[in-house]
């Protein structure tokens, strides 16, 4: 039986351990950076890493993703201590009324094999808002580094108007259109429905031994 199910596994098609999986993301390596223009003169670039959240995702069947993103925005950094100070502040973010931003999708609409369209409802300020994310599938494999844990790998981009979300002061200096990049890795939660990556490949039993028989 043992080697029967050990024949099994190997030739199953690929599809078969294609099924919806729970994923947390990575904070360490999910990063949301934006862009605003700085008076017209540049565009203003800050990056918030330390981002939390779960998603549902099956690569065979897009339409059934779900996902869920907690942001710290009070570890927005543009570079330069004064101006995380000013855009922290309260007539801006003010980030001590509102430390988080939250997505929550609500549908996703494929739009290929590894690019969808993820609608959802951002929180920001206190105000939420409906917003779509452009979605690129990087990757999704067992990571090569300890845990070895599956890692879905995406890039996401959206563009939204502070003042919408009731971010509206210093209009002559800040821009109102706001361009938003993600970068995200999930790993595949323990004990989900996926096959287990954490343990040993299953070495196919050998048609001829080389073992010398026990005396």
């Amino acid at each position: 039986m043992r080697i029967l199910a050990s024949a099994l596994l190997l030739f199953a098609s690929p599809a078969v351990f294609a099924a919806t999986a729970t994923y947390a993301l990575d904070p360490v390596h999910t990063r949301v950076a934006f862009a605003v223009s700085h008076a017209g003169f540049s565009q203003a670039i800050g990056t918030v890493s330390g981002s939390t959240g779960t998603l549902r995702f099956d690569p065979d069947d897009w339409t059934t993703a779900r996902l869920e993103v907690s942001v710290p925005l009070e570890r927005a950094d543009l570079g330069d201590a004064d101006w995380n100070r000013a855009a922290l502040a309260g007539n801006l973010l003010d980030a001590k009324r509102y430390p988080t931003a939250t997505f929550v999708s609500t549908r996703v609409e494929p739009n290929g094999p590894d690019r969808a369209s993820v609608y959802g409802t951002l929180t920001l300020h206190g105000v939420a808002k409906p917003v779509k994310l452009d979605v690129t599938l990087n990757a999704l494999k067992r990571h090569p580094l300890p845990p070895f844990r599956r890692t879905a790998g995406f890039s996401a981009t959206a563009t939204i108007s502070r003042a919408e979300f009731g971010i509206d002061a210093w209009k002559s200096v800040i821009g109102d259109s706001v361009e938003l990049r993600i970068e995200a890795e999930a790993v595949r939660k323990r004990g989900d429905a996926e096959p287990d990556d954490d343990a040993p490949p299953i070495v196919p039993p050998s048609s001829t031994s080389t073992q010398e028989p026990a005396q």
